[in-house]
């Protein structure tokens, strides 16, 4: 299956279900209330699928296009009302069951993330330790103190068994400008406390991630440039290297670790290098011409050699997991979807304030390919991607904007403290903006989605 057929699937999958789980609480709940309702519907445009259930024979329908959906309820504003069902109809309801239908799409997002945070906890989630690589010099990370192999052990007292947790810590500090206190474990065993104060930290948030803002890196083993095996006919077996070759220099310059040799040749599409290989008792000198090949949007180099892979205890090492009781799992998921919540709403005000940049914001192709990436690791990974995705969906949709759930909910906040509800030209406005803000922010989201694909 090819990266865009596997993207796409997993983005389906993913949107269908959550907006699957949106919608029905809406449908649900206004069941529940007394609300009669006409039209399920996953997806937008032509129907794919049309069945009727239930005694009032209610419409589920899959659209053509799977980027929303929606319940139609029965309501005198949109249609004529049988008499017979005048009670039913969503406009005649009190305004505390019109809250509660609107509200409750977005309450089941929140509780769907607390479903999967347990299942992903019940059944362990695999991660990296927090090992730190690379420290860039004069960074942030430097002036704290931090060197290379530094294991994180707790950020503000909170413990980060993995690399996930250890950067969301980061970012709740970075979001809140805060001096915060990092406990790490030396190469050497010994412990330290670091600190960093974000509120002197500008560009914490700017494009280009965390971690790598504050000059972090996630320590990865130094795999020694030995060839495994080489593409047929590739640039690396017509230039004559071998399985076991050791590449020790190119270009006349030394080469330290497989990582160097690769960025050397991507750098250098079509190039001659000269290299110098160690081969048993022998150094071999070969003329190397890496192949020109588009990726990602840009020209890299490319000659079809595989590294031979260090020993799989030093990589085992890296990994861990953490796991709770199904009990325990309770309390951590809805702590954990209630820390996301928090968290995604500290965002989008740190976009809102110019603290954090828009840049951050992903659209649905970085959805796609985050689906998919989650998905090839496996479920856990995956239950992940759909709990934080979930949280979004939910807090976005009470967002005070007139189209979404939370602009309905602040119409009925000022039909309660009016008496009365705005007028119908009051509301349309207001929809009409709606609709410009969502425009807008979905504009910011594609171009950003689309300079990370192209790399502008």
């Amino acid at each position: 299956m090819s990266g865009f057929t596997s993207s796409l699937l997993a983005f389906l999958v993913a949107i269908s279900l959550l907006v699957a789980v949106h919608e029905f609480g809406h449908f649900w709940v206004a069941r529940k209330l007394g609300v009669k309702v006409l039209r399920f519907s996953i997806g937008f445009g032509k129907p794919l699928w049309t069945r009727r259930f239930g005694s009032d024979k209610a419409e589920f329908v899959i659209g053509a296009l799977p980027l929303g959906g929606y319940v139609k309820m029965l309501d005198e504003r949109e249609s004529p009302v049988a008499p017979e069902d005048v009670s039913r109809s969503f406009n005649r309801k009190p305004l505390w069951v019109r809250s509660a239908v609107i509200a409750a799409g977005p309450a089941f997002n929140f509780l769907f993330a607390i479903v999967a945070y347990w299942l992903m906890f019940v059944s362990g989630v695999p991660g990296l330790r927090p090992v730190v690589g690379e420290i860039v010099p004069q960074s942030v990370a430097a002036q704290a103190g931090f060197q290379e192999q530094d294991e994180l052990l707790s950020i503000a007292d909170r413990p980060t068994p993995t690399w996930d947790v250890a950067t969301l810590e980061l970012l709740d500090s970075a979001l809140a400008g805060k001096q915060v206190e990092i406990q790490v474990q030396r190469a050497d065993g010994s412990r330290s406390v670091l600190s960093i104060d974000f509120a002197n930290v500008t560009d914490a948030l700017d494009k280009g991630g965390l971690l790598g803002n504050l000059g972090l890196s996630v320590w990865r083993p130094r795999i020694p440039p030995v060839i495994d095996r080489l593409v047929p006919g590739a640039p690396a077996e017509k230039a004559g290297l071998q399985p076991g070759d050791l590449v020790l220099s190119v270009d006349d310059q030394p080469v330290e670790s497989w990582v160097d040799w690769v960025d050397y040749v991507r750098a250098r599409p079509g190039g001659s290098l000269r290299v110098v290989v160690s081969r048993g008792s022998d150094d071999v000198a070969l003329i190397l011409v890496p192949k020109a090949v588009k990726q990602d949007g840009d020209t890299i180099g490319q000659i079809g050699a595989y590294v031979r892979q260090p020993d799989e205890d030093i990589q085992k090492g890296m990994r861990t997991e953490v796991r709770y009781g199904m009990l325990e799992s309770v309390t951590r998921s809805f702590q954990k979807t209630w820390e996301m919540t928090a968290l995604t709403v500290r965002t989008l005000w740190g976009m809102v304030s110019g603290q954090a940049s828009v840049e951050n914001i992903s659209g649905p192709i970085s959805i796609a390919q985050y689906a998919a990436y989650s998905a090839s690791i496996g479920l856990a990974s995956f239950l992940k991607f759909l709990a934080i995705v979930s949280v979004s969906l939910g807090v976005l949709n009470l967002l005070p904007i007139p189209i979404l759930d939370g602009g309905h909910l602040l119409y009925n906040v000022i039909e309660w403290v009016r008496g009365k509800p705005l007028s119908e030209y009051a509301q349309q406005v207001g929809q009409q903006l709606g609709i410009l803000l969502l425009l807008a922010l979905m504009s910011i989201a594609f171009y950003n989605d689309l300079s990370r694909l192209f790399g502008s």
